[in-house]
């Protein structure tokens, strides 16, 4: 044998070495993408059936040149290639492609001298172009140097990508999508791994975290590759309640009242964002001081994961109490209890009792935020109330009041004797959101059904009852006087009145926040029909409607939030607002359920009542608020409203007997203290410019 052919021997011996060495660490690209993935791809017979490990050992481990002469393994010894020639593609459809992909990845060519460093990059760079299962080089001896061959085995054509199970949140039309492009041409492991991203992203831009893709696990004769995708399903969620202590203890809550604001529960698969609006429902029952979220793995299935909320409950029962003054109700007293979580059912019970110059309110009422069991997410408020009220509707401050007789043709002064309404009633709602059967949806719909009821009496202040009333407390005639309540058509007027209601309305709600509003509207209308039963039971509807809108704006800086250019305008809260609110009566009514406008939430330069009491009415207010100091805001605002013509039109007309305005406006200003409750405000507003002043005091803003 000539000393080149035994240098040439030494060199591919050399290699041979070498190529056992790549059959542990492969290529970077292509070996360790297999290792991870387990292709499952048979080089001989293409039935695609033989283990990773195997496939590798058979495309690694070759015999380059029989002989048994030692050889040289030294890695530096350079030889000439004469000719390249590659094989493997002759039976692909894309054969001629892969051909040209194989030659060009290479840095190898005819004159090129070479060695095992080269010969390994050129491995590698083949591999590195995604098409190709296996690569084997082999050499033969040439009278210019050596014929090097390479046999490729390129990947299939790609006809179709099956996920697996197929039960995934992820739909098979949208993975199709991903691969679509590629359907129909050699398989290219890159763009593989690629698409595969796309699908790892999908699920972790939507919030499910603990997805994994793996594969392919398999690529079948016919083209479709398998990936196995495990989305993270919730095994279980466990609940319990730690006190102060940080110890387990036995909750108040009913734990279906938990589970109920969980759209996270047992089988559905994790979601971070899902499961944080979970936990931002459960804090908004005001239910919990504190809620702590782990994850652990289930020890039964490691592909399932179990939830565990430590939750803290908060006290939910309080005592108020408290003394006022106002030009509308004079001198008032407040006492209440409040129990948030009553039975531990999430249920609102609220006792009442209000004492003042003009009204005592006895009140009882219960408001659970969610029927049990109601997919739709419909609430419930239910009350009964005693009271006894001194109607607005029939004072004036500034030109008088009605007062009581005890006959329409009563000869004795009764100038000592004021109108008093004993009202004794309840009532229940039904309040639905319009959310499609899905009670976890975001809407801003909201509809109510409803039914009230109440007896009216009509009395006097020592309880005597005084159906009829005059401007005047002394002797009346006939033309003087008027009835307070509901007179049938027989001309009799009763001393009490029956009204009974059907009440449906709807809200549509787009403010940012529903206290402390800087942006976004909010629409209210409805509709109460009073109907015919029992004695005395008058037949009216009460339509209403109104629309408030605000707009951010930065008109002041007076805070230190305001005068920052990078602060938002959460930040530095400062809003222009509009109301409109309007309202008309359809049939006959008694005087006391007229619309009345002045007050605390009307025009604010009249007292309660004060400038109308009319079947019809509209009211417009525009409002400023800015923040002033810390916990202080300001506001400046202009009210008007108008009876539309209608004082005239309500039974008795007390309006006219009164000589109440019908239409007025006023400008004014306040402040307001932010408080849990909402601001606690104080506005001072004045009367048609006339000099007049009046000021009120409320807890929240006026719209």
């Amino acid at each position: 044998m000539s000393k080149h052919q035994l240098k040439i021997r030494k060199i591919l011996k050399s290699f041979g070495m070498f190529s056992i060495l790549l059959g542990i660490s492969n290529s970077n690209v292509y070996s360790g993408y297999l290792s991870k993935n387990q292709l499952l791809i048979n080089e001989k017979s293409a039935s695609f059936d033989l283990p990773i490990n195997n496939f590798l050992d058979t495309l690694l481990a070759t015999d380059l040149v029989n002989g048994s002469e030692e050889v040289n393994t030294d890695s530096e010894v350079n030889v000439l290639i004469s000719e390249i020639v590659i094989q493997g593609w002759e039976d692909h459809p894309e054969g001629r492609k892969l051909e040209l992909v194989a030659y060009d990845s290479m840095s190898i060519k005819p004159g090129s001298i070479i060695n095992n460093e080269i010969l390994k990059k050129d491995l590698d760079s083949i591999y590195a172009s995604g098409l190709f299962s296996g690569v084997n080089f082999k050499a033969e001896d040439g009278p210019l140097g050596v014929k090097l061959i390479v046999k490729i085995v390129p990947n299939p054509i790609f006809r179709q990508i099956i996920i697996q199970p197929s039960n995934k949140i992820i739909t098979q039309t949208f993975v199709n999508k991903i691969f679509e492009k590629y359907y129909g041409s050699t398989l290219n492991l890159n763009e593989l791994q690629e698409s595969i991203s796309l699908i790892k992203k999908w699920y972790v831009d939507r919030g499910y975290s603990l997805t994994k893709v793996s594969g392919p696990e398999r690529i079948l004769e016919n083209g479709s590759i398998q990936l196995n995708i495990d989305e993270g399903i919730v095994s279980e969620i466990q609940i319990r309640f730690i006190g102060t202590d940080d110890e387990i203890r036995k909750g108040k809550t009913k734990e279906w009242v938990i589970r109920r604001e969980l759209k996270t529960n047992s089988g559905s698969v994790f979601n971070r964002k899902i499961l944080e609006s979970d936990i931002k429902r459960l804090y908004g029952t005001s239910l919990f001081n504190d809620i702590k979220v782990s994850l652990k793995p289930d020890v039964q299935n490691s592909k399932r994961v179990i939830i565990s909320l430590d939750i803290s409950e908060q006290r939910t029962g309080s005592l108020t109490g408290g003394v006022g003054f106002s030009n509308s109700a004079g001198i008032f007293a407040q006492l209440g209890f409040k129990e948030s979580n009553s039975f531990g059912r999430a249920w609102s019970t609220d006792l009442n009792l209000n004492f003042g110059n003009y009204s005592t309110t006895y009140n009882f009422s219960l408001y659970d935020p969610w029927i049990k069991e109601d997919k739709y997410r419909t609430a419930l408020k239910t009350n009964i109330f005693l009271s006894r009220d001194y109607p607005q509707e029939f004072n004036s401050i500034d030109n008088g009041k009605l007062y009581a007789v005890n006959d329409k043709n009563s000869n004795s002064a009764d100038s000592l004797s004021s109108i008093v309404l004993e009202n004794l009633g309840g009532g229940f709602t039904f309040l639905r959101p319009l959310n499609g059967g899905d009670p976890f949806k975001e809407t801003p719909w909201r509809i109510s059904l409803g039914m009230n009821f109440k007896k009216v009496n009509m009395i006097d202040s020592s309880g005597s009852k005084k159906p009829y009333a005059t401007t005047k407390p002394t002797t009346a005639n006939i033309n003087e006087i008027i009835c307070i309540g509901f007179s049938s058509e027989d001309g009799n007027c009763p001393s009490e009145n029956t009204l009974v209601s059907v009440a449906a309305g709807g809200v549509y709600n787009k403010l940012n926040n529903n206290v402390n509003p800087s942006s976004g509207s909010l629409l209210r209308f409805g509709s109460e029909q009073f109907l015919p039963l029992g004695d005395n039971a008058p037949t009216f509807n009460r339509l209403r409607a109104s629309y408030s809108w605000f707009t951010p704006v930065r008109l002041i800086n007076l805070t230190k939030e305001c005068k920052s250019d990078v602060s938002a305008n959460n930040d530095c809260f400062q809003t222009i607002g509009f109301q409109l609110k309007t309202g008309t009566i359809l049939g006959e009514l008694p005087p006391y359920e007229s619309f009345c406008m002045g007050g605390a939430s009307s025009v604010r330069g009249w007292g309660s009542c004060e400038l109308s009491v009319s079947k019809s009415f509209a009211e417009v207010s525009a409002e400023y608020r800015v923040p002033i100091w810390r916990m202080i805001s300001g506001s400046l605002f202009v009210d008007a409203g108008t009876d539309l013509g209608t004082q005239k039109d309500v039974p008795g007309k007390p309006g006219k007997l009164l000589d109440k305005a019908g239409t007025g406006f006023s400008l004014g200003g306040g402040v307001g203290i932010k408080t849990p409750l909402g601001p606690i405000r104080l506005d001072i507003a004045s009367q048609d410019l006339s000099g007049n002043t009046r000021y009120t005091l409320g807890v929240g803003w006026k719209f």
